[in-house]
């Protein structure tokens, strides 16, 4: 695709990667099944083997079809590069270890994603890679947290199931006066709702399972960085082994022409829900960046452009009994981990032992949505009937 310097977004998630008349006019990019890819001479084969070829090495390596859906990410974030591995985990894990060696120290926000601090306690701490944990919502302590050997400080905002909002250009502008790499996990806003870069992160981390592909059948994960990083993240996952299958690529770019329309429906749905969740009686507090009751509500306000389908409520505290009831008998509320798909979700978490720099204090149960696409009315009406219950065993 050609695109212009002010291609806006929407446009470049229509478009970009796709090149119809390089193949036969056909609109979407072709999938390639492909593991070994012949050379056609010798002089082809050990020019394949350059540290500085450009083409298609093997299928592992990557084919048309990983690269149409990598350069479609790498525009709608305006970087540089972009590279799918096989989950967003991944994409976590292969961002970290690209800035980092036996010896030195990372700086991670303490409401992060609960795999990223247990593969920072478990993997990295095995490996040499010591990890501290800092309450995102205090940018001012970060930089007596610095050490000479911190290589990385990363981010996720809003937080995992509290849904903060920390101020990443303060963290990132403290982070890159000490010469540490600002990573982030964007999976909630997505590059339509954050411009990670122009806000001050080198690296960005998100998975492509969630609103990229939208429809709860790909497990996928995008590091996208400008040119700086962009050579030792590509290292750092071929070495592993990391990549993406033919299919969920082409699923995820499919997903991905859709995801501005199917955002705007997502935030819809989900700021009307959390709105409606602050008028009921069962409910001690809302968690969501849009509403000014949430932590960080001001940055959010200042930095983003929009909000997702996912955010938390916390319930007055009741038995068991009652939340089971509660759950059970939900009709469109799914219970199961990820987000993001077309469909909404329910998920019981207790974030006090997922913490050490904070605490999280609530004596009630905290409950994560995600709102669908279903119509909002339906949506409010399932979890009325669930507070009912609720009421009947008070």
């Amino acid at each position: 695709m050609k695109r212009g310097a002010k291609t806006r977004k929407k446009t470049l998630i229509t478009h970009a990667g796709r090149d119809p008349h390089a193949n036969h006019g056909v609109v979407n990019p072709p999938v390639f099944h492909a593991s070994t890819i012949l050379k056609p001479s010798l002089d082809a084969l050990e020019a394949s083997r350059k540290a500085d070829f450009k083409g298609y090495r093997y299928g592992r390596r990557g084919t048309p079809t990983t690269r149409s859906f990598e350069e479609a990410v790498a525009a709608i974030y305006g970087a540089d590069d972009s590279i799918a591995v096989s989950s967003g985990l991944a994409a976590i894990c292969s961002a970290i270890l690209s800035q980092v060696s036996a010896g030195d120290h990372v700086l991670i926000t303490d409401n992060v994603y609960l795999p990223t601090r247990k593969f920072a306690s478990g993997f990295l701490q095995r490996f040499g890679v010591e990890s501290t944990f800092f309450d995102p919502m205090r940018p001012e302590e970060l930089d007596a947290l610095i050490r000479p050997e911190t290589r990385v400080v990363y981010l996720e905002a809003p937080g995992t199931m509290t849904f903060e909002v920390c101020d990443i250009p303060a963290l990132a502008k403290i982070a890159h006066e000490h010469g540490a790499t600002v990573i982030m996990d964007n999976t909630w806003a997505t590059a339509l709702y954050f411009d990670a870069f122009g806000h001050g992160v080198d690296i960005v981390v998100e998975a492509v399972t969630k609103y990229i592909c939208g429809h709860s059948d790909v497990m996928m994960g995008a590091i996208v960085s400008k040119e700086a990083h962009a050579d030792a993240i590509r290292d750092c996952a071929m070495m592993q082994g990391n990549c993406s299958g033919p299919d969920d690529l082409y699923l995820a770019q499919r997903g991905l022409r859709t995801m501005a329309v199917r955002l705007a429906e997502n935030q819809a749905n989900a700021l009307e829900l959390a709105k409606w969740l602050e008028t009921r009686p069962e409910i001690a507090r809302v968690l969501h960046p849009a509403l000014p009751s949430c932590p960080g509500h001001d940055i959010w306000k200042r930095d983003f452009t929009g909000a997702s389908g996912l955010f938390s409520f916390v319930l007055k505290p009741v038995s068991r009994a009652a939340l089971a009831a509660f759950l059970d008998g939900l009709e469109y509320y799914g219970m199961g981990a990820s987000w993001g798909g077309y469909e909404s979700l329910i998920l019981p978490g207790d974030p006090s032992g997922a913490r050490s720099a904070t605490s999280w204090d609530e004596p009630g149960q905290l409950l994560r949505i995600h709102a669908g696409l279903e119509d909002v009315e339906d949506l409010k009406a399932d979890l009325e009937a669930g507070f009912e219950r609720i009421g009947a065993l008070a």
